[in-house]
């Protein structure tokens, strides 16, 4: 339960279901994939939440709460984005000449037709296809940002006001109308140089807005657990690195984890799963061409995918394996242990 006494968790035995926008849901299930022929097991209500890819790390959680709320756009639902980068625009990064002067931009109707009203926006670290278009929807909808203190330096810079952005480290558990927001410590990926592009903190806003890439410091990296009321919780991670310790004791019943594009961090799918107590469903990001517009289905990006979905398999059998795409809702059914 959570600290003001809420059940965090209906059940791991959770199946994510997808009910397509405009292309199937591609699901690839485990040998050994929840049973829903007993009925013996109890069914909660599916429908209280749904999560759609935004790409990369992105995801866009909408929230049915229990009570409506007149006063909102949308009566009673609240929307929760992680990571949304929509804009997707081109840095030869996929190309093999990679330019960190590129020019960072919005295309502002697409974000808003992908990221609709959010109440809450968190934001796993402050690289450009996390952060780049968070600046524009904060000030356009007046969301709450959760962030790193890099974070929250870089939207000062960018003018979002200091009341809608929530500095936080790792550990803190956050409650909202209808949802709880955990917030786990985490690491940035390695490259096979045990290295990333633009590490670095921020402790004062910058002297003007970033406008490049390269502008865009790592700034500490972060992982959310999203826990909505009556139903499954789901971590999100940002980066295929993770805080052992801190990921201890999450326990998510979905996983969105990160697939590592290198080597260098030992034992990675093991550890993680390990760490996360094996989730009912797990979700790999962070595979595709973040290049490439979301109007085009997602590119797997080298082979980094196939391994981590056979790692998968063989190490958490029980896990329901979902390998996302875009322009799809998925929702979640619950079902109790047995």
């Amino acid at each position: 339960m959570n600290t003001n006494g809420r059940t965090t968790s209906p059940g791991r035995r959770t199946l994510l279901r997808g009910a397509a926008l405009g292309a199937a849901a591609p699901m690839l299930a485990s040998t050994a994939a929840a049973d829903t022929g007993s009925a013996a097991r109890r069914t909660r209500d599916a429908g209280t939440v749904t999560y759609r890819w935004l790409g990369t790390s992105g995801w866009r959680i909408d929230i049915q709460r229990a009570k409506r709320d007149e006063a909102r756009r949308q009566p009673g639902t609240a929307t929760v984005l992680v990571d949304p980068y929509v804009t997707r625009f081109d840095t030869g990064l996929f190309g093999g000449s990679f330019d960190p002067a590129t020019r960072l931009r919005t295309d502002k109707p697409l974000v808003r037709r992908h990221a609709g009203t959010p109440e809450v926006i968190c934001v796993t670290h402050t690289h450009w296809d996390h952060l780049n278009d968070v600046p524009f929807l904060a000030k356009a909808t007046g969301a709450r940002v959760i962030g790193t203190e890099t974070t929250y330096h870089v939207l000062r810079s960018f003018g979002v006001d200091a009341a809608q952005l929530v500095v936080v480290k790792g550990g803190e558990v956050l409650d909202f109308d209808g949802y709880v927001v955990e917030v786990a410590g985490s690491r940035h990926s390695r490259n096979a140089a045990y290295s990333y592009f633009a590490p670095g903190t921020l402790n004062a806003p910058p002297a003007t807005a970033p406008r490049t890439v390269a502008d865009l410091p790592e700034g500490d990296t972060l992982a959310f657990k999203v826990t909505p009321d009556g139903a499954p919780s789901a971590l999100f991670m940002g980066a295929s690195d993770f805080d052992e310790r801190s990921f201890r004791g999450l326990a998510p019943d979905i996983a969105m984890l990160a697939v590592a594009s290198a080597a260098t961090t030992h034992r990675y799918v093991p550890r993680l799963l390990d760490a996360l107590e094996r989730p009912g469903v797990i979700v790999p990001v962070h595979w595709d061409d973040f290049e490439r517009p979301l109007a085009e289905p997602p590119r797997k990006v080298g082979t980094d995918l196939d391994d981590f979905v056979t790692q998968v398999r063989d190490l958490s059998p029980a896990s329901r394996l979902v390998v996302p795409d875009y322009e799809t809702r998925y929702g979640a059914d619950v079902r109790s242990r047995r």
